[in-house]
């Protein structure tokens, strides 16, 4: 009789294998939960996958399950999700047989109501503001009158033809439209990188570059508008070189690109009235002004002609003014016939006198008297000549007598001179061979003092001197970035290096640190360690 424990009886349970168990238990949970609305907040969100699938949890207080966005739905999506957002899930549930779990299949993502929104809102709005995103002193003042607009906007919506319309009617200017989505996934990101272009272009580049920008959009909800409210349009337009006008919605409507640009516009319209003035205003006001300027001219060029007439009457005729100069002229053309008659008279006088004392008999006893002072004057000459002759010949004769006893006192005073100078030259020897002995002691000492000085004798005991490429020494290890070229100089030459991540220089470095060492400081200095 066989045991009741026996576990080869019989059963009437059906048997499955576990790939049909968990086929069926999938078929029954999607048949039964296809379309179910499910709300959570969000929990392990890490954007989209390298696959383009988003994969995170929904979770309360109290349970969690796995959700999926598959790649065609989340480029669907009105927003993207985000960490810790409450939303409202819907979609069918479904089991991954693979692993025994469960998750939900997501189609439609919507915000847990307007409050959620507004919650994220503001926390966003806390948290930029804490940056210093929204100061006032960053925002800049928008040109007077700018050439050159670029309009970040969707090309197909009614936006874009009220601003070039409400531009054209007030003062036409070049206008650069960058084409983006306003609504939806990625709206965000396309708006960021259209504001992020115009500042990248060149003033001579392919594209113009604008003076100021319009980031404009339609009215609409909060999830239409929710793009705007990006993190990334907000630092985008705070870090925007050139001025950014917002006009984002209706005069109501406010997104955090509002408090990031430097200007917001009501509408779309509006930030075209404040980008550009009215031509015809300006025509008006220069022509006001140029007419006040030709009436102020005129008035001036009155005024002045009035004070030159004035002037004009205080001055005095010519007649008076050249009626003594006119005098003065007559008075000297008077004078002039008399003072020549004068000048003649005297000069005849002059020559009077002068002929009176050139008669033939003065001039005779004039030459006597020369020539006979000529003649004392030559015998003067004469004795002098001869005293002179007398004496140069004393002078030689005296000369003479010297020269011929000058041999005798010659060599004696030769022989002195030689005695004294050998003298001289032994002295002169031994002083100088004394000098050399204390100065090449002293040059000893002080070479023994430079050799315990040097840094040369530091490599001798196994370190190594770090120089940068330069050739400057580097003396501590802060100042060595990775990448940067080394020389290490060791007492038996130079060697190059690259200092790496951690303060390995080289992987030449690594390997010479996996060998074996040979000893210390008495061992090749190009396998002795470094500083480093």
């Amino acid at each position: 009789m066989s045991s009741i424990f026996d576990n080869d009886s019989p059963s009437n349970l059906t048997e499955y294998s576990v790939s049909e168990l968990s086929g069926s238990i999938k078929r029954t949970v999607e048949q039964a939960f296809d379309q179910v609305r499910v709300r959570g907040e969000i929990s392990g969100y890490r954007g989209p996958h390298s696959s383009g699938h988003a994969y995170f949890a929904l979770k309360d207080d109290r349970a969690r399950i796995d959700a999926v966005i598959w790649k065609g739905t989340f480029s669907r999506l009105r927003f993207r999700p985000e960490e810790g957002m409450e939303v409202i899930a819907t979609g069918k549930v479904t089991t991954f047989p693979g692993s025994s779990k469960y998750q939900i299949v997501i189609e439609t993502l919507e915000p847990a109501g307007a409050g959620a929104l507004m919650a994220l809102l503001e926390e966003r709005k806390r948290k930029l503001g804490a940056e210093g995103l929204f100061d006032a002193t960053r925002k800049r003042p928008l040109p007077f009158m700018p050439k050159v607009i670029g309009v970040v906007t969707s090309p197909t919506g009614a936006v874009i033809r009220d601003i070039l319309h409400r531009i054209a009617d007030r003062f036409p200017v070049h206008v650069v439209v960058w084409s983006v989505r306003v609504q939806g996934e990625g709206s965000g990101d396309e708006v960021a990188a259209a504001i992020r272009g115009f500042n990248e272009c060149e003033a001579g580049g392919p594209i113009t570059r604008p003076d100021v920008l319009i980031v404009a959009r339609g009215g609409g909800s909060l999830e239409d508008l929710w793009g705007f409210n990006d993190e990334a349009v907000v630092r985008a337009a705070a870090a925007s070189v050139i001025p950014l006008i917002s006009a984002v919605g209706h005069e109501t409507d406010w997104t955090l690109i509002d408090y990031a640009a430097d200007q917001r516009a009501p509408t779309p319209t509006g930030a075209a009235e404040m980008a550009v003035p009215v031509k015809a205003d300006l025509e008006a006001e220069v022509s006001g002004l140029s007419a006040r300027l030709k009436a102020g001219m005129v008035r001036q060029m009155e005024n002045r002609r009035q004070v030159v007439r004035s002037l004009a009457r205080a001055l005095p005729s010519l007649d008076q003014l050249l009626a003594l100069p006119r005098r003065r002229f007559d008075e000297a053309a008077l004078g002039l016939g008399r003072g020549l008659m004068m000048n003649t008279t005297n000069k005849r006088r002059m020559f009077e006198r002068a002929s009176a004392e050139l008669r033939p008999d003065l001039v005779k006893a004039r030459l006597g008297d020369r020539r006979q002072r000529l003649n004392d004057a030559m015998n003067r000459a004469e004795r002098v000549v001869e005293r002179q002759v007398h004496r140069g010949q004393s002078r030689v004769s005296a000369a003479d007598a010297s020269l011929r006893a000058l041999p005798s006192r010659l060599l004696a005073q030769i022989h002195r001179s030689t005695d004294r100078v050998a003298g001289l030259v032994a002295r002169s020897d031994a002083a100088i061979r004394t000098d050399i002995r204390r100065l090449t002691g002293v040059i000893a000492a002080q070479d023994r003092i430079l050799q315990s000085l040097s840094y040369r004798n530091v490599l001798q005991r196994g370190f190594a001197l770090v120089r940068d490429g330069e050739g400057g020494p580097v003396r501590q290890a802060a100042a060595v970035a990775p990448g940067m070229a080394l020389s290490l100089e060791f007492a038996d030459g130079s060697v190059s290096a690259i200092a790496g991540e951690g303060g390995e220089p080289t992987a030449q470095a690594a390997a010479r640190k996996k060998q074996p060492k040979t000893g210390g400081s008495g061992g090749d200095p190009s396998k002795q360690g470094s500083l480093f």
